[in-house]
């Protein structure tokens, strides 16, 4: 259905009729008539077979294209893209059903330093420090599909004493910079107040490694798998503190962990290859996909988490540790923290850790099919404008692909 940068002119104009009764429905919570109609035609600009998904060459494609309404109609036009984005989250978390939901951020390259949030910082898509934007986002995802639900745009702290350039880019003036995983549980407290909750969450070491990212998913009893290093200090599930005693003078003492911390590393190599079980975890294009784990479970025990477990007088908590060691791997090569149930199968475990290949995937077609990186634009209002039509224009192709043969058959 789709070639590598959109559907062909024939490929839209047979699906042109769902999509305008998709649009209806994500864009209801547009006040006026004509920005649901430049929605729409937005949306088509965007699935549109080209190489660039900026507005000039978008509009230059469509009939019915219009550069100074697409203009207006994104970066100057006042609609709430929150409105949008609750649909949009609500549909396809009910469609793709998903096993968790994914926590990523993505770089979104720039030439000069005027577009909002912009900073030299690293980018993945560059591969190394560059000019870029940075945008969060959380992700539904199953095997057989993912959709970003909400985003959030980073904003460096040099933003925050430049009031010029503030003003120029239309960026309010309570959106200050916070680190990515503090906008992640903004955008988790967002979506329970649409309604929704994740069965699991999961991240990459750059959300994981956070020991105030796992803490606040904690607080809200949200379970996760999240990448971890392998440095990572733990003590084995059985180590409990001890109280010395008072000598009466000062303040009373108050129960420690003394025993000798270790690292999930040391754990894994302690425990040798012996204690690994080969597992396969999903089909892929070449075969099975499959390697060697070890799950245990273990005290995360880093001075943060000590420190709050003394202050609040309880025992570290028991997570999963688990650990991936490749046939021929010297030692394992990743790690992750989970808090699930003591009895939850270790097949599903690796399953959740390895869910992300899913928006890493997909994350392709967003910005080479459809232009989530190629906004011109400089307002914050203008990035949040695009980057929800995109992810709007990304689920419609998704429900596409997952429509049932026989009503793709009957259409």
């Amino acid at each position: 259905m789709r070639s590598v940068s959109g559907l062909s002119v024939k490929q839209l104009a047979r699906v042109r009729g769902r999509l305008v009764e998709f649009a209806g429905e994500m864009f209801e919570s547009m006040a006026r008539k004509d920005q649901r109609r430049w929605g729409e035609v937005y949306l088509r600009g965007l699935m549109l077979d080209g190489k660039r998904k900026s507005i000039e060459p978008m509009a230059g494609r469509l009939q019915d294209g219009d550069e100074q309404c697409l203009q207006q109609f994104v970066n100057q036009s006042p609609w709430d893209w929150t409105g949008v984005r609750e649909r949009l989250a609500v549909r396809m978390v009910e469609e793709i059903e998903p096993a968790a939901w994914a926590i990523d951020d993505t770089g979104f390259p720039k030439f000069g330093r005027e577009s909002v949030g912009v900073a030299r910082q690293y980018c993945g898509a560059l591969g190394k420090i560059g000019n870029c934007q940075i945008g969060v986002s959380i992700n539904a995802v199953s095997d057989e599909a993912s959709c970003p639900i909400d985003w959030r745009l980073f904003i460096p702290a040099e933003w925050d004493h430049d009031s010029e350039r503030r003003a120029r880019c239309r960026l309010p003036e309570g959106e200050r910079h916070r680190p990515k995983w503090a906008q992640a549980i903004e955008m988790l407290d967002e979506l329970a107040g649409w309604g929704l909750r994740p069965a699991v969450i999961v991240a990459d070491a750059g959300y994981g490694e956070i020991t105030e990212f796992r803490q606040a998913l904690e607080q809200r009893q949200l379970p996760y798998v999240v990448q971890v290093k392998g440095v990572t200090s733990v003590l084995g599930v059985n180590a409990e503190p001890t109280l010395a005693a008072w000598k009466g003078r000062g303040r009373p003492p108050v129960a420690r962990y003394d025993q000798k911390r270790s690292s999930l590393r040391e754990l894994a190599l302690a425990a040798g290859e012996g204690a690994l079980s080969e597992i396969v975890w999903r089909e892929g294009s070449r075969g099975q996909l499959r390697s060697r784990f070890l799950a245990l479970r273990v005290r995360p025990a880093n001075v943060k988490l000590r420190r709050a477990a003394a202050n609040n007088a309880t025992e570290l908590p028991v997570r999963w540790m688990l650990t991936e060691w490749p046939p021929g791997a010297q030692e394992p090569t990743k790690y992750w923290l989970a808090d699930l149930p003591a009895d939850t199968p270790l097949p599903q475990l690796v399953a959740l850790a390895k869910i992300r290949w899913r928006i890493e995937h997909d994350y392709r077609e967003l910005k080479d099919a459809l232009g989530l990186d190629h906004f011109e634009g400089r307002s914050y209002p203008g990035w949040h404008h695009h980057v929800t039509l995109v992810a709007v224009a990304h689920a419609f192709l998704t429900l596409e692909r997952t429509r049932r043969p026989q009503t793709r058959a009957a259409a």
